[in-house]
């Protein structure tokens, strides 16, 4: 089986959304893309309760993005 290096792979998981973006902010500002997953559930569902968000980077970022996020202490 390849390796897809353009696989999302989950780095961060948060209950709050602030801290995700905070998170999301780090990793634009070296250059790295970050996507946001189940931001708007609770728009469209209403009331739901969200256990966490999570960020997601492409697999061939990975690694440098859990140095970042660390190196942040996040």
């Amino acid at each position: 089986m390849e390796f897809d290096k353009n696989s999302l792979i989950t780095v961060y998981t948060s209950s709050f959304s602030h801290e995700i973006y905070l998170a999301k902010n780090k990793l634009e500002l070296e250059g790295i893309e970050s996507f946001v997953f189940d931001d708007n559930l609770t728009s469209t569902i209403g009331t739901a309760f969200i256990e966490e968000y999570k960020l997601k980077v492409r697999s061939k970022n990975f690694e440098e993005t859990k140095t970042i996020l660390s190196l942040h202490k996040i």
